[in-house]
Formats: C-alpha cells, structure tokens, sequence
C-alpha cells in the first residue's frame, strides 16, 4: 500500500468535524494528523465524539500549532475560513473547506446572500464546488474545493437528471420544498433548537430566501427557482421534494430513461420508485450515517406536474461525506474509500 497522506481538521469539534474524523479514521489512505479545537484544547476527541471511543487517543490542539499536510478540511462556522484562508493554504497541499465561504464564485453575490462583504474576494474563483457529480473532472485537477449546502445538494441533485435530459420547461417556476433535521443547525445551541421547542416540530423557519439558493441557482442555471425550507422531527436527514413542469409530450419512459442514465455511473445515486411497499419513494431515516442518495420521480399526467425527489444524510453527502468524496477525486483515491456504509435499518 502506499503511504498514507496526512489530513488536518479545523473545527473538528462540530458536528461536520466529527463526520470527518468517523469516515477518516476508517479511511485506507488517509492518516488524521491533528484535530483543532478552541475550546476542547487538550480534551480527548472521543470526549465530544463519544462514538469514537476506542477509535483514537487523539486530543485536539490549538490552531496555533497546525502542522503542515497533504489535505487540510476546514470544518469551521461559516465566515471563519475566509478570514485566514491564505495561512491555512501556506500548511495544506489541498484544502477542502466545508464552510460556505467559497461555495459562491461571486463576491457581490455573497454579499446578497450572506449580508456581509467577503473577506478574501480573490479567493473565490479557485475554488471547485464541491458535489463531485457536477464537478467531478474539475476536481481531479483541484488545489481547493469547497462544500456544498445540504439544503442545495438534496435540490441540486433532485433537478438534475430532468435538467440534464431536457425534460422540464425551464420558462415556468421551479419550487423546491425541503424538510430537514435538527443536526442541520449544527452543535450550538439556540432558542430553536431547545428540545422543547424543537421536539416533534414541523416548522417551516425559510418559507423563502434561504442562502442555499444562490448554490442552486449557481449550478443549475435556473433564475426562476424558489424553496422553502421546513424543519422536522428528525436529528439527520434531509428531503427535497421538486415541483416543475414538463414539456409537451413528456411520457414515464422518458423519466426513467433519463435518471438511469444519469446515475448508471455515480456510485452514490439511487433510484427509488417501487410500486409496492414502504419505502416507494426516498426516505431519509433509511440513509442515516450513508453517502447515498436516494432519487425519485413522479408525474401527474393530467397536469404535466413533475415532483422530483431527493433523500440525503444532511451531515454525509450535505457536508462531510461530500468533502470526502472530493477528496478521493482530487487525490486520485478510489472514489468510494471510506465511504460505503450502507445506512441502518431500522432505526
């Protein structure tokens, strides 16, 4: 086997960060060289990360003492990475930042959406966005990549297959309604994710302008798109449900032809349309701790409404599981390494 490349997380308190530290720690060709956090300085890892106990003796460390790597995944609250971002690329080889700040190639777009100016403007365009199903070839040559929004990857890739066969009229709006769990609001607490006020919840907290647009937007190169985003009962998991209009003529056959040739060579999309059974359409709770995606489809024929499906794990092919997989592209790893757990069921 060949030498292992040496990794680096910063933030590797959060939830995103312990992902990382769970898929890396079993990955084949990939050695977890140190582990940050501000406030855990010293602490053992499996201290926040109890899962990981037995897993690793590691304790993180401070940012002051980072070490130089291969790869370095910044895991830190959105608007952290840009701040640093030079000094962190004089450590890393490659860098995947799993933040928001490089997600978007224009600053003034940014600004709309994230309501402050970017700290590191310039940075922005070398930045690869980081769903290796839209960018995979770019990926390959890539010094940096970016994560991708959870909210945006299950809408990316619930329009894609339609988007790629030219089967939906793009004149007409898109809406994407997106139900998702309470992990999504990462490991601070606030008001909204006090268990009494978050139990049980069916909340729609985005009926519109949730920033995950501009992501979608971006990478599908659609002006008339709008979601909504609802928080549900559950700790992980995300569902988008995609409603768009399909052109003239449009017939069944033509959807499955389209989504089998659109996930025929991605090792991590899957079709779900059974006609029988629980789980006809995707389901969330089944891909729990996967880097699955579940797609699915519908058509009502006398309408020509199409409702185009997506199931993800929020904090696996929303963040972490994402940023691994680029990482696989980017190095030249089997695509897959470390990442073919299958989900639990049931749960």
């Amino acid at each position: 086997m060949s030498k292992k490349i040496r990794a680096v997380i910063v933030g590797a308190s959060g939830y995103t960060g312990g992902e990382l530290l769970r898929l890396l720690l079993d990955h084949p060709q990939v050695e977890v060289a140190q582990a940050t956090s501000e406030r855990r300085i010293g602490e053992y890892v499996y201290s926040v990360h109890p899962h990981l106990r037995k897993r690793t003796a590691m304790q993180f460390v401070a940012r002051s003492v980072l070490e130089p790597c291969d790869v370095m995944f910044l895991a830190l609250p959105h608007g952290e990475a840009q701040k640093n971002i030079e000094h962190y690329a004089s450590l890393a080889g490659k860098i995947v930042d799993l933040s928001a700040d490089f997600r978007l190639k224009d600053a003034a777009l940014y600004k709309k959406w994230y309501g402050q100016d970017h700290r590191a403007p310039e940075w922005m365009g070398k930045f690869v966005y980081g769903l290796p199903e839209f960018h995979r070839e770019e990926m390959r040559a890539a010094q940096y990549i970016s994560g991708v929004g959870c909210n945006a990857t299950a809408a990316n890739l619930a329009l894609a297959p339609l988007l790629r066969g030219e089967l939906i009229d793009t004149g007409r709006p898109v809406i994407v309604d997106v139900k998702v769990g309470s992990s999504e609001g990462g490991a601070s607490p606030n008001p909204g994710s006090h268990h009494p006020e978050r139990a049980g919840v069916i909340r729609t907290y985005a009926p519109s302008g949730h920033r995950h647009t501009a992501e979608v937007i971006q990478e599908l190169a659609l002006a008339d798109i709008h979601m909504t985003i609802t928080s549900v009962g559950l700790v992980r998991g995300a569902l988008a449900a995609a409603h768009c209009f399909a052109k003239p003529g449009l017939a069944p056959k033509d959807l499955w032809r389209a989504y089998r040739a659109y996930t025929k060579e991605e090792p991590f999309l899957r079709i779900v349309k059974e006609r029988t059974g629980v789980h006809r359409v995707p389901d969330p709770k089944i891909l729990a701790g996967s880097n699955y995606v579940d797609l699915g489809f519908d058509l009502d024929p006398d309408t020509g409404r199409i409702v185009a499906m997506a199931a993800i794990d929020n904090l696996m092919k929303g963040a972490s599981g994402s940023a691994v997989q680029a990482m696989n592209v980017m190095f030249g790893f089997e695509e897959t390494a470390g990442l073919m757990f299958s989900g639990l069921h049931p749960i």
